[in-house]
């Protein structure tokens, strides 16, 4: 099934206004959690110390729907992502590839196996 362009366009509409609630319901939350911090006589109270943490976990919880949001839309830039790509890619290539025997046809271990296959790529 799918969806006209007009509804489309209000799923779109929509799923920005609850990002945006999220992410002030969740700006809230931290301002409130610093504010008790600034504004308290005695930080380490556990009173205190049980509102910031209750505080920082709701703006944790507020903040996690749109930042997965991004991350499926691939807007949001992950660090080391290619660097993750690349040895998943590796470890699918090495996979694949029958395994090395040695010559009584036992598995030769990974250390030997990237031996092997540097002196490949030097010829």
């Amino acid at each position: 099934m799918e969806m006209a362009a007009g509804e489309m366009k209000s799923t779109n509409r929509e799923l920005k206004l609850l990002n945006l609630v999220c992410i002030l319901v969740a700006v809230g939350f931290i301002a409130f959690a610093v504010l008790n911090a600034l504004f308290s006589p005695q930080l380490m109270t556990t009173d205190n110390l049980f509102v910031t943490v209750v505080c920082l976990v709701m703006a944790l919880m507020f903040v996690a729907g749109p930042v997965l949001q991004l991350k499926s839309e691939g807007k949001l830039p992950i660090p080391f992502q290619k660097r993750l790509a690349r040895r998943a890619a590796a470890k699918e290539m090495a996979a694949s590839n029958p395994p090395l025997l040695d010559a009584r046809g036992r598995a030769v271990p990974p250390d030997v196996r990237s031996m092997m296959t540097q002196m490949k790529q030097k010829r």
